[in-house]
C-alpha cells in the first residue's frame, strides 16, 4: 500500500520521462492527483490525461511530452502565506520565473503565480520544472 498518492504519481511520471516512454499509467488516482496532472497539462509539461475506472479503482493514463526536468511532491506540506512564496521558489525551483509550485488554497488547487495574483496563501503540494 502506498502512503502518498501525489508523490507516487509524480515519481511514476519522472521515471517514465527518464526512461524515454511516451505514456505511463498512474494508479491509484485521486481528485488531488487528477487536478495536479491537469495543472501540469495546462502549463505544457504533459500531453493528454485520460481517466478510466477499473475494477481496482481509478487509473490515469498520461501522455509524456519529454519537457519535465524534475518534479516531486513537497513533504512536509509547508503552509505559505500570500507573500511568502519567494522563499519556497528559491528552495524548490532552479530560477525565478522558471517552473511552478502547485498550491492548495481555499479557492482550489492552483499554481503559485495564480495564488500570488489572487492574494492567497495555502499549502504547498508539488513542484515541477
Amino acid at each position: 500500500m502506498l502512503n502518498d498518492a501525489v508523490a507516487n504519481a509524480l515519481s511514476v511520471i519522472l521515471n517514465g520521462q527518464k526512461a524515454g516512454k511516451e505514456n505511463c499509467e498512474i494508479r491509484p488516482s485521486s481528485r488531488i492527483v487528477a487536478r495536479i496532472l491537469e495543472m501540469l497539462r495546462e502549463n505544457g509539461y504533459l500531453g493528454s490525461v485520460e481517466s478510466k475506472d477499473t475494477v481496482k479503482g481509478r487509473c490515469m493514463k498520461v501522455n509524456l511530452l519529454g519537457t519535465i526536468n524534475k518534479c516531486g511532491a513537497i513533504k512536509p506540506r509547508h503552509s505559505v502565506g500570500k507573500d511568502g512564496f519567494e522563499k519556497f521558489e528559491k528552495r524548490y525551483l532552479p530560477a525565478k520565473g522558471f517552473g511552478l509550485l502547485i498550491v492548495s488554497t481555499p479557492q482550489g488547487i492552483m499554481t503559485h503565480d495564480e495564488a500570488k495574483k489572487k492574494g492567497l496563501g495555502g499549502v504547498l503540494l508539488a513542484y515541477c520544472y
